[in-house]
């Protein structure tokens, strides 16, 4: 009972410190790193070796894929692809389904690019179409923001799944969580384009609602302000090819050796290395660079990539350490035991990481610090084999979502820009997310009825 207790109030210093007195997560993980070394016993001699080493190891194959996809999304978000993305999206499905189009366009986008970023970008073109079809900005918002929320939670290259999948030993196959994810998050997205449906009527009732009506425009001038757009080929290669890629690779790598041991399976294992295959989508996004001096173009892309990867890296460093403290300790042998005998499975890792999400705030933050916490209990839990991981990191994710509140820089990205009021974006965005991570939590649980 001494090890629960610990490991409680480990939790708790990461919740109070990051929520209550805003430290910064990396510090916080860091810390209880230290703090559950010497709570639970560990030499003193090993400790910092465990945590460099913790560290150091899921950053050594994990980081670069970060940088990499940080990178890609960074050029994609400042050349005006994402509007490319939005105007095909637009063209194919027409303006019939408003939430459901949407909703689409935010489910694409945030594959590359943060939701944050997603949301501001695409706000006008929002607003836009929410005027053409007269159709309420805030069904409109709610369908966008789950949109962008939907694979920002569950599909690598986004950085939380990939942290999750490296604590959770899955990185060298990848593949297999975009496959998975792709299919939850679609239905999580459902359910929030459904949810939004429910205010096609309701009019916003935050500060400047009464403005939204003259910003018809809006949209135009934003893409008049890109120049010229790239085509829907250079928008959409840079980050769809890597993942097909990396699909190719799990398929090759499956046990069956469906495409044999030859020239074929070496090359598709090599581009299908997560590595290697962003690196060919880094060189897929140079033609979107418009200016001049390209070279300088270039660097001044990945600066500001590096700048937006660096406090995930951080974060996923510090979740590395923290899970290397926790599996030097005999905590993961008794929880598993405990918890198996519970039958709790495959819903404790969706309990932690929501407690730490709505606790916190940030998807990033709970996505690592619950994988680390759960990689030593898979094998008492039932869930140590390869898709018993990838099942994990999805229930993780849906954790991660539930709930987005007045915590989440997202939560007021969404707010501000739609003219919410607080109580409004409670009911329509906070709501919306719940629905989402437990529509996705049921679906995780079906699929481990018949995968497991």
């Amino acid at each position: 009972m001494t090890l629960v207790l610990i490991l409680i109030a480990v939790i708790v210093f990461i919740v109070l410190a990051t929520s209550k007195y805003k430290l910064h997560p990396f510090l916080t993980l860091i810390l209880a790193a230290f703090i559950a070394a010497f709570a639970y016993g560990l030499p003193s001699s090993s400790i910092a070796k465990t945590i460099t080493s913790g560290f150091g190891g899921i950053l050594g194959y994990i980081g670069l894929v970060i940088v990499l996809g940080t990178i890609i999304g960074t050029i994609l978000e400042k050349s005006g692809a994402a509007i490319t993305m939005a105007d095909v999206v637009i063209k194919l499905l027409g303006k019939r389904f408003p939430t459901l189009t949407m909703s689409i366009i935010g489910y694409l986008v945030s594959i590359p690019v943060f939701c944050d970023s997603g949301f501001v970008i695409l706000n006008s073109l929002k607003q836009s179409m929410a005027n053409r079809m007269r159709v309420s900005s805030v069904s409109m918002s709610v369908a966008l923001a789950t949109g962008l929320y939907a694979t920002h939670t569950f599909v690598p290259p986004t950085p939380g799944p990939i942290a999750a999948a490296g604590n959770l030993g899955l990185e060298s196959n990848l593949g297999l969580v975009i496959g998975v994810g792709l299919l939850v998050s679609a239905v999580a997205a459902i359910a929030g384009m459904l949810w939004a449906n429910r205010f096609a009527k309701v009019a916003p009732d935050g500060e400047g609602a009464e403005a939204l009506s003259a910003e018809n425009e809006d949209y135009e001038a934003l893409k008049q302000s890109y120049g010229v757009l790239p085509s829907p080929v250079k928008a959409f290669s840079p980050i769809f090819i890597p993942i097909l890629l990396i699909c190719f690779g799990s398929i090759a790598n499956f046990p069956s050796a469906p495409l044999g041991k030859d020239g074929l399976y070496q090359t598709l294992v090599f581009l299908g290395q997560p590595v290697n295959a962003l690196l060919i989508g880094l060189f897929l996004s140079l033609p979107l660079l418009k200016g001049t001096n390209k070279v300088t173009e270039f660097s001044e892309r990945i600066s500001e990539g590096l700048v937006s990867a660096a406090p995930i890296l951080l974060i996923t460093g510090a979740g590395g350490a923290f899970g290397a403290v926790l599996k030097a300790t005999p905590i993961g042998d008794y929880l598993g035991s405990t918890l198996s005998a519970l039958g709790v499975g495959i819903f404790m890792p969706f309990l932690v990481s929501a407690a730490l999400k709505s606790a916190q705030g940030s998807s990033t933050v709970a996505l690592v610090t619950t994988s680390a916490l759960v990689a030593p209990l898979l094998g008492q839990i039932g869930l140590d084999s390869e898709m018993g991981r990838v099942l994990t990191v999805m229930a993780i994710g849906a954790g991660a979502m539930t709930v987005s509140h007045a915590n989440d820089s997202f939560f007021w990205v969404v707010a501000q820009f739609s003219r919410m009021s607080v109580n409004q974006a409670y009911k329509a965005q906070t709501m919306a997310t719940l629905i989402q991570g437990v529509s996705a939590m049921f679906v995780v649980y079906l699929l481990s009825l018949v995968l497991l």
